[in-house]
């Protein structure tokens, strides 16, 4: 009896701890590397592929757009993913180098109650604030766990809309591409995420949320999204602000203003080869 009573004691400690740790007002921040694989073969000229040294200047090239920091700043109810500042510069640049760095995502704010979601977003030196709404994702959750740091995750599926931006068609297209490109609309990704039960929020870096737990890893098509750190409640606290200034659109009205401006692109790269060879 008295052992019965001293565990709803540790019970009932346990929770008051939980509620003062994880209060309306707490605020953490974890931080997330990105990488992204892509097949560097595609990007050879004239149906070549690119030699060994070629392919070399292409990762090199490539890095800084394919694996990037994040840090996700959040708390029950809100939060903002945005890549981490770097001190090195990465304007100055021209052609494919412009038009890529045009493409770096800017703050992502999610609010999970008003069901919101806004990017604050430049491209070629327009300000655009991509405004949705947050799409309910369908998890299946699963019963693999392993560990991530000091963190125990568990294991969820999804499949959702593939709204990434596809490096590769910066290639000029041979044949019927142009067709195969048109179809890629529409397309979706097959998602594996591993959350915490141990941060007890519904948050998780870029567009990934709705699980019991903070979203520490994600698996999507050639993506991964990896937490390398998590601090909570830290004496600094963040204003979490919501993003407001820009010409607002939707992302689907956005997809359709960066994929025309790509063929633009490719179009005068293909043309000033053309007067290259006359």
């Amino acid at each position: 009896m008295k052992l019965s009573v001293f565990k709803s004691l540790i019970l009932v400690l346990a929770i008051c701890l939980s509620s003062s740790t994880f209060g309306q007002d707490f605020q953490g921040k974890a931080y997330y590397q990105t990488k992204t694989t892509m097949d560097f073969s595609q990007f050879g000229r004239g149906g070549q592929q690119p030699s060994p040294e070629q392919m070399k200047r292409i990762q090199e090239r490539m890095k800084s757009f394919l694996e990037k920091r994040y840090v996700l700043v959040f708390n029950r109810e809100e939060s903002i993913y945005k890549e981490e500042e770097k001190l090195e510069a990465q304007g100055g640049r021209g052609g494919f180098g412009a038009f890529a760095s045009s493409l770096t995502s800017g703050p992502k704010y999610k609010n999970i109650k008003s069901k919101e979601i806004l990017v604050d977003q430049e491209f070629f030196g327009k300000q655009f604030l991509i405004k949705d709404d947050l799409s309910p994702i369908q998890w299946t959750m699963g019963k693999e766990s392993k560990q991530i740091g000091q963190y125990t995750v568990f294991k969820a599926t999804a499949t959702v809309p593939d709204t990434s931006f596809d490096m590769s068609s910066f290639r000029r297209p041979r044949g019927g591409e142009d067709k195969q490109e048109e179809e890629k609309t529409g397309r979706t990704v097959d998602v594996v995420a591993w959350y915490t039960p141990q941060v007890p929020v519904n948050q998780g870096p870029d567009n990934y949320w709705g699980l019991p737990g903070l979203i520490l890893e994600v698996n999507a098509g050639n993506t991964t999204i990896l937490c390398t750190k998590i601090v909570m409640n830290s004496k600094d606290k963040e204003n979490i602000k919501k993003p407001e200034k820009g010409d607002v659109v939707t992302q689907e009205e956005y997809t359709k203003i960066t994929t025309d401006k790509m063929e633009e692109f490719r179009n005068n790269r293909g043309r000033g080869r053309g007067r290259g060879r006359n």
